[in-house]
């Protein structure tokens, strides 16, 4: 594209030392300007990153990676698991039984979730991998009439391992059948995640089914862990593809509103910070603009040599080129190191100014991670070098225009 003269009179004109002092600010300004767009962009991109990818590893403690539902699984679920469990992309699983009810404990009542689960099959499905959740599924297993509750709705009601309390399914509630409600002892606390811990509480699944013997509704289901989660769905519904009249959920089906909304968020955030790199594009067009007027005896003497307008032009590009790619390359190296230190650095502000930045019960996360991904970083990377490029375009053409001997003569 670039033939070595125009390569090299550009590459000249942006290493030489200036006698303008004012044009060498503007083009740090440019360069800077470029820099701090890049390496801001990279760092937000890494924060939304790392925040997704830790809303997700919350909700999937409590949300299973698929959900099959059907009312034929109350019959064949065993014959339907084991089915599954033959694809080498199926790691796990296992039947429950979810339905709303109240918990009345000391007078307060809150209206929960009740998940009826298989204590053999539960540890193998859930993304809790903790000695002390796989001791309270075998207790679980053991104990008749026991409960296992999120961390905050114990903390929310006072409860302790160990207490009493009753749960009435809403069906009962709702037609004053409060007889039906069922005594439990809590065996201990879990870490539902971000969607569970103020809500869940595990019991068995036979008691669940006596809990909700009247609930219409209520129905036996399938969950699935698989090998990849963002592949859920297509995994599942080519398993149970000729399995009857089934409704298959993805864990992205069920969370499509939240993460909607933070990629939705992210897009806007990258389209905001765009801007910087543009401002600093058109600081670009100013430098290249002095730059040219600053030059003009220089143009009309190569002009005057043999030199075409294209090569005129091409010099100029590669001028404006250079600030684009030293910037680029400064705010890229700037916005990686600061995107694999900002939590370590968020953690010492925090402790530095005693200060939280992010509120788990705001933000549903409790400190600050990032994520960087490579390919996110060349697409700002080359955004940037492209519209630092299109920035060269008006005023190198500006300089292809100018006449030898009219800048002669006024020079």
């Amino acid at each position: 594209m670039f033939k070595p003269f125009s390569l090299f009179v550009g590459l000249r004109y942006s290493l030489t030392r200036r006698r303008n002092r004012f044009l060498s600010f503007v083009s740090l300004i440019s360069m800077l300007g470029v820099s701090l767009g890049v390496m801001v962009l990279i760092v937000a991109l890494s924060v939304i990153n790392g925040s997704i990818n830790s809303l997700r590893n919350e909700a999937l403690k409590s949300v299973p990676h698929v959900t099959i539902a059907g009312e034929s699984l109350e019959s064949n679920w065993e014959r339907q698991a084991v089915n599954a469990q033959l694809s080498h992309q199926v790691l796990a699983a296992a039947p429950f039984l979810e339905g709303e009810a109240v918990l009345r404990y000391q007078g307060k009542n809150i209206f929960i979730r009740v998940r009826g689960v298989d204590p053999q099959r539960e540890a193998e499905i859930v993304n809790n991998e903790s000695q002390s959740f796989s001791n309270l599924l075998d207790i679980l297993q053991e104990r008749n009439n026991s409960i296992i509750l999120g961390t905050q709705l114990a903390s929310q009601l006072g409860i302790s391992s160990g207490n009493e309390l009753s749960v009435t399914s809403l069906n009962s509630l709702l037609t004053r059948s409060l007889s039906d409600a069922q005594g439990f002892e809590v065996t201990g606390f879990a870490d539902f995640g971000i969607y569970g811990n103020q809500a869940i509480a595990l019991i068995n699944l036979n008691e669940a089914r006596e809990l909700f013997a009247q609930d219409r509704g209520v129905n036996l289901q399938l969950r699935l862990r698989v090998s990849d989660i963002f592949n859920a769905e297509l995994i599942a519904m080519d398993l149970f593809e000729n399995a009857g009249n089934l409704d298959i959920q993805s864990w992205n089906e069920t969370q499509a509103t939240l993460f909607n909304a933070l990629n939705m968020e992210k897009l806007l955030t990258s389209f905001m910070l765009l801007m910087i790199v543009v401002i600093g594009a058109v600081n670009i067009i100013s430098t290249l603009v002095m730059v040219v007027s600053d030059k003009t005896s220089d143009v009309a003497i190569l002009r005057t040599m043999g030199a075409s307008r294209s090569i005129i032009m091409k010099i100029f590009v590669v001028q404006g080129l250079i600030v684009g790619i030293v910037g680029t390359t400064i705010g890229a190296l700037l916005g990686l190191l600061l995107a694999n230190n900002i939590t370590k650095l968020s953690l010492w502000l925090e402790q530095l100014i005693n200060l939280v930045f992010a509120d788990a019960n705001i933000y549903l996360i409790s400190h600050l991670q990032t994520r960087v991904n490579v390919s996110e970083v060349m697409l700002v990377c080359l955004i940037a070098l492209l519209i630092c490029f299109l920035a060269t375009l008006y005023p190198a053409f500006r300089a292809s225009k100018i006449q030898p001997a009219e800048a002669l003569r006024s020079g």
